[in-house]
């Protein structure tokens, strides 16, 4: 077709979660493994209590890929195994857990912090690529 651009050159890799997850050697410390549009899917590995916090613009996605991980809201709990995905809405308040190394993914808007509105020490940098 005359005057039709080229497409740029793609990266038509596979993103392998469990060599990412490799890694990855701090607890509580997601990184993001792929975008699509503005949402970003970050991987983490999580042992012990997080802190009660929530999104307020957002809902988040938890899938667990090994592990536990126990997700308890001011009104009750729920806890995920392996292949297990749970939608917390947003403005809901929860505290992540987990009582042995689980691997998770998330998935949320790109800039969210992780610790919510509120700034501590498990709050961590965006965008920080694996």
């Amino acid at each position: 077709m005359p005057g039709a651009r080229p497409l740029p050159s793609r990266d038509y890799r596979a993103v392998n979660i469990a060599d990412k997850l490799s890694l990855l050697h701090e607890q509580w410390s997601q990184r993001v493994v792929a975008e699509i549009n503005d949402y970003q899917f970050k991987i983490a590995k999580v042992e012990g209590d997080f802190v009660w916090h929530a999104h307020a613009e957002t809902d988040e996605a938890f899938l667990v890929m090994a592990g536990e991980l126990r997700l308890e809201f001011r009104d009750g709990a729920v806890t995920l195994r392996p292949g297990e995905l749970f939608v917390v809405p947003r403005g809901v308040e929860h505290k992540p857990s987990a009582a042995q190394e689980t691997h998770i993914l998330v998935v949320e808007p790109r800039g969210v912090l992780n610790t919510g509105a509120e700034r501590n020490e498990r709050t961590q940098p965006n965008d920080r690529w694996i």
